[in-house]
């Protein structure tokens, strides 16, 4: 028998053949060994949410934060709005007790007001009259402070407005007046606080009453004649 060699073509096709299937098995059984201990991810939602501090009932304008207290006075009669204003340094607005301030005799009182109450933002607090003290930058006649020594001060406080004069601080009618300070003008503040409410809810209302006593000049070695002060007070304001 004679055997017959297969045509060249013919082996070159079962070659590529084989050649093919054995890259395939190889990547596959590859993949195999690649897959041992994987796990397959798959794509998920997400979401954030986020707070910021805030306080009850205050919507898009909540914040953490401080209140606010300031208080605003008037010397004015008859107190409106507008003229009340910010002071809060020495001397501040001068009281108005006119002329004869300038030309006491022994005997002699001086009446001026004031009103003072929280400005529309601020919470509540109180107000404590503190004892006098030398008004910054004004010039005075008083050597060795003999007319400040020598003269007294008097102030009414009161919620509801009255007439700052002689006949109505005397008056046993007036209502609702209460005298806070009774003393030499030295060295007396106020016996008790005054309440003032938030916002300008109430006003506080002063009567200062400042007295040359008529006995002030029993030391005839002591003159008092020509001498001029400028006491100023403080309001200590407190919030509450």
């Amino acid at each position: 028998m004679t055997f017959h060699s297969p045509p060249a073509c013919r082996l070159a096709r079962k070659r590529s053949r084989r050649s093919r299937r054995g890259k395939i098995m190889a990547i596959l059984a590859g993949g195999a060994v690649l897959g041992l201990g994987t796990t397959a991810t798959v794509a998920a939602w997400t979401d954030t949410e986020w707070v910021f501090g805030g306080a009850s009932g205050t919507g898009d304008n909540a914040g953490v934060g401080t209140s606010s207290f300031e208080v605003e006075q008037n010397v004015v009669i008859p107190f409106d709005t507008a003229a009340f204003v910010q002071d809060e340094t020495n001397p501040g607005q001068a009281l108005t007790f006119g002329l004869d301030a300038l030309s006491l005799t022994p005997g002699d009182s001086v009446y001026a007001p004031v009103a003072l109450r929280t400005v529309t933002n601020s919470v509540a607090g109180n107000l404590m009259l503190e004892p006098a003290v030398a008004a910054t930058g004004v010039t005075v006649v008083d050597s060795g402070a003999a007319l400040w020594s020598a003269l007294t001060l008097q102030v009414w406080a009161s919620e509801t407005a009255f007439t700052c004069n002689a006949s109505t601080v005397a008056s046993t009618t007036t209502p609702v007046i209460t005298k806070i300070v009774d003393g030499a003008l030295s060295t007396t503040g106020g016996a008790a606080a005054q309440a003032l409410s938030a916002a300008s809810a109430n006003t506080q209302h002063y009567c200062f009453k400042v007295t040359l006593p008529s006995n002030a000049q029993t030391n005839q070695s002591l003159n008092l004649q020509g001498r001029t002060v400028a006491p100023a007070w403080e309001f200590s304001a407190v919030s509450s």
